[in-house]
């Protein structure tokens, strides 16, 4: 397994080893001492699949009293990946990070709690999957707007398909009172 930082702390990018053959290939999804001593010391009590069709954009989703962290891959298809540092005082603050996940890859996009996440689909079809620090809450999730120009991501969809409660994200700004702290 590779371990890569990115220019945002905490959130990283692992690629797992595969063992493939002519019979077809197999890794290691998660192991969970491996992944607390390469990756992050949490424990994951939720799994997650979502299915959803080309240009399909979800996000950018966080939960402030109850944070989750995500370990995120895509198990069918393709999506453009995204994380959001959204702590109030972070030296990140508003910045984000990307990657291309894909079945093919095989990539994993770790997103630490106080983070938003979003991702938006390349291909016919994305079957995406989420390991979660903590449950989901709905009455403690936000939306941050997904193409907010304070933060300025290039999102590889022109025309992209949300949800109602994505469509009425709010902006960083008007987010204020209701983002993490950055804790140093």
């Amino acid at each position: 397994m590779k371990v890569i930082e990115t220019e945002l702390e905490g959130v990283l990018v692992i690629e797992p080893q595969i063992f493939s053959d002519n019979r077809g290939m197999f890794f290691e999804s998660y192991n969970k001492s491996r992944y607390r001593t390469d990756v992050v010391d949490a424990e994951f009590v939720q799994d997650n699949v979502s299915v959803s069709k080309k240009n399909v954009l979800r996000g950018l989703h966080y939960q402030l009293n109850n944070p989750q962290g995500k370990l995120v891959s895509v198990l069918e298809g393709e999506v453009f990946d995204v994380a959001v540092d959204i702590r109030k005082g972070s030296p990140t603050f508003g910045q984000w990070a990307s990657v291309i996940l894909s079945a093919e890859n095989r990539r994993q996009f770790y997103i630490p709690e106080n983070f938003a996440h979003g991702f938006c689909v390349l291909s016919n079809t994305a079957i995406f999957s989420y390991k979660c620090t903590a449950a989901y809450a709905p009455g403690d999730e936000y939306t941050l707007h997904y193409s907010d120009h304070d933060i300025g991501i290039n999102w590889p969809c022109e025309k992209p398909l949300l949800s109602d409660k994505d469509k009425i994200g709010l902006s960083l700004a008007e987010l204020d009172n209701s983002l993490p702290t950055y804790q140093g």
